[in-house]
């Protein structure tokens, strides 16, 4: 309770207050520099769960994340570049807060781009307005795949860090061959986990395994005993979570407290570092995941993962990490467009591959997903952690072209096929 607390005192105070870098003298220097800017200043908005059950693997640390990424560049730049200003609130995980926000804030404050955006409702929300108003959206937080293989996706969107394909290709296809080829999901009823469940659905049939239902509980939800009931009577070896944040982890806590486990395995479809840490190694060992990014797999993601862990007392989740990333790359893309326009920046996106410690030789597609490497891991014992934060072993790297849905699938209409 006391680290809810302070998450959202923490996300209060930084929504309230706008993160200035630079001043006049910025200013100068980039009308110096031949910067044309909008209004003389990039702004930045996180829009984010500040408050609600997301909050931790997003939240008050999305709103870090970008922070730093404004003063690396600017420290990169010696601050001779453009001023740069950050503004941040709580979308409360819905999608008609989310894109009033946006509008005030493209209209009124004259932000340039958006980020983060945990949930798909906010994320699909928010997209049109950005598009209506050529403004950027760069989702870090969201999942579903329709984001950009649908005829929602847009020419000012990039889907950066993750989604549901990813997660189905790495865990789904896992734990199919360790045996579990009989599935029960417990779905979050809402366009993420449809989503997931379908994505999932179709790795596990391609793979052998065999789907013999599905539940779908309310969005949030606190008590999964009748849903889990269910999941135990249908006989299946494993019962796929195609949730995520607190609706996980109390359905992982539920399920042990009703003996369903070890009896039946649970498959985490989605589960985030700070989900782990929260249940605890004897909870969640042996699980199988698969993420974007993890703080301690080379020297790279260590280094600055340890930098972020300072600030925020926790390791990054991928969604932070790639919203530091993604927010870099928007920066060095505005400097080399010269402008804050949305489509010469987003030219520059596209033409310039992701190359840090988040991603290398990535690349964004045509309908904005962008396309690296993804990671299947497996919670460790707890006598296997050697030092705090030590959950995971790397069991695959997933090529990027593998874990991405291919472009023949997609139904966006910006795709060439």
């Amino acid at each position: 309770m006391k680290r809810k607390l302070l998450s959202v005192l923490v996300g209060a105070m930084l929504a309230a207050t706008p993160f200035v870098v630079s001043g006049q003298a910025a200013k100068k220097d980039a009308a110096a520099g031949g910067m044309k800017l909008s209004d003389g200043v990039v702004k930045i908005g996180v829009l984010t769960d500040l408050s609600g059950l997301y909050s931790d693997l997003s939240g008050a640390g999305a709103v870090l994340a970008v922070k730093m990424a404004i003063e690396d560049f600017q420290a990169q730049e010696k601050g001779k570049a453009f001023p740069i200003e950050l503004v941040s609130a709580d979308h409360q995980n819905k999608g008609d807060v989310a894109s009033n926000k946006a509008r005030e804030w493209f209209e009124r404050d004259q932000v340039d781009m958006i980020t983060d955006l945990v949930t798909t409702s906010t994320a699909l929300a928010v997209m049109p307005v950005a598009k209506e108003k050529n403004r950027i959206t760069i989702v870090n937080g969201a999942a579903s795949t329709p984001i950009t293989s649908s005829k929602q996706c847009t020419d000012r969107n990039v889907h950066y860090t993750y989604d549901t394909y990813a997660l189905a290709n790495g865990t789904g296809k896992a734990v199919v061959k360790q045996g579990g080829d009989s599935w029960f999901f417990l779905t979050a009823d809402y366009a993420f986990g449809q989503a997931l469940e379908k994505d999932t659905t179709a790795v596990v049939q391609a793979n052998g395994g065999k789907v013999l239902g599905s539940v779908r509980h309310p969005f949030p939800g606190t008590d999964f005993s009748s849903f889990l009931l269910k999941a135990q009577a249908s006989g299946a070896k494993v019962i796929g979570l195609a949730n995520a944040g607190t609706d996980t982890t109390n359905a992982i806590k539920q399920a042990a407290e009703f003996g369903i486990t070890p009896k039946q395995s649970l498959a985490g479809l989605l589960m985030f570092i700070t989900d782990v840490h929260s249940l605890g190694l004897k909870a969640t060992q042996g699980m199988y995941l698969t993420e974007g990014f993890y703080w301690d797999f080379n020297e790279e993601t260590r280094a600055w993962s340890k930098r972020f862990f300072e600030k925020h007392k926790r390791m990054p989740t991928m969604a932070q990490a790639g919203d530091y990333s993604s927010t870099m790359h928007y920066l060095k893309a505005v400097k080399a467009a010269g402008t804050d326009e949305a489509g010469a920046v987003m030219r520059k996106m596209k033409d310039t591959p992701v190359n840090d410690f988040f991603a290398k030789n990535a690349k964004i597609r045509e309908d904005g997903r962008l396309v690296h490497d993804f990671y299947l891991l497996q919670v460790k014992k707890p006598e296997e952690s050697k030092y705090p934060w030590d959950y995971y072993h790397v069991r695959q790297v997933i090529p990027a072209n593998d874990a991405v849905m291919p472009v023949a699938q997609s139904e966006c209409p910006l795709v060439k096929k």
